[in-house]
């Protein structure tokens, strides 16, 4: 019926037993209807949130560094202005975490990447790249920044993904030299400290108390855009548009403090 309609031909059928599969137009017809499908799903989360008012259930997911250093702080200045709300945090991988946004399932979520056309989003920090060194590294001695170069020469412990740092090091043509990945930051630091390696994270990760690790600033290496982000077909409700601006105030915060020397901001 649907090809009769499109007056194209949606499936390849071989025969036998050579499985049937989607011809370029039904390809199409299929990406076309998982849109359509997220779009119902974000419309029925709407009228839902809509229904309930400012009381209620708030979902927000979040990845690690975030977890560690900005939502302590939020949740602790929203749960005094917004007792009644429950916010319902969701820990995340960036695929997954989209696709939850995407039909209708999260109302907010902190993002770290490029975005689909059908997500909005503020920006919340601007999270530079750094080089964790072993404090009594001769590298560590130097204070001094670090280049691309440089740091593709060293062993590295990284994180299992290949995105952020390490992608723009293979971006640069450069084959880093993995010897441990984890994808625990305190384990990751953990092994710098011990002299397994050198690592390059975003400065969000970081640990700052920690004796055994020197923190060295990056040339080359763009930072991470910190969001949070919400379906654009989502009409935002009272209690989420406040965590918004709740996450903007303590945004402002931490954006101070790493420009005022008595807070532990800059290199140490």
């Amino acid at each position: 019926m649907l090809e009769r309609a499109a007056e194209l031909q949606l499936l390849e059928r071989p025969g036998g037993r050579r499985p049937v599969t989607a011809t370029e137009a039904g390809e199409r017809l299929l990406r076309h209807a998982a849109r359509a499908t997220a779009a119902m799903r974000a419309a029925e989360a709407d009228l839902h949130a809509l229904a309930e008012g400012d009381a209620g259930t708030l979902r927000v997911a979040t990845f690690q560094s975030v977890g560690v250093r900005v939502i302590p702080p939020v949740m602790r200045l929203y749960a005094a202005r917004w007792p009644a709300i429950e916010v319902r945090l969701v820990e995340a991988e960036y695929g997954p975490l989209i696709e939850l946004l995407m039909r209708g399932e999260l109302d907010l979520a902190f993002v770290a990447d490029p975005l689909e056309t059908a997500i909005e989003r503020i920006d919340v920090l601007t999270d530079p790249y750094v080089l964790l060194a072993p404090a009594g590294s001769e590298l560590a001695q130097t204070g001094k920044s670090v280049s691309v170069r440089e740091i593709a020469q060293l062993p590295l412990i990284a994180y299992r993904g290949t995105q952020g740092g390490e992608a723009h090091l293979r971006r640069k043509g450069f084959d880093p030299r993995v010897v441990f990945r984890s994808d625990d930051s305190g384990i990751v630091q953990g092994l710098v400290g011990a002299g397994v390696g050198y690592a390059l994270v975003p400065r969000l990760t970081v640990d700052r108390s920690d004796p055994e690790v020197a923190m060295l600033d990056v040339r080359g290496v763009p930072p991470r855009e910190i969001g949070l982000a919400w379906h654009t077909d989502r009409r935002l409700s009272p209690a989420a548009t406040a965590f918004v601006e709740v996450v903007e105030e303590v945004a402002a915060g931490l954006r101070a403090s790493e420009h005022d020397p008595s807070t532990g901001g800059g290199r140490r």
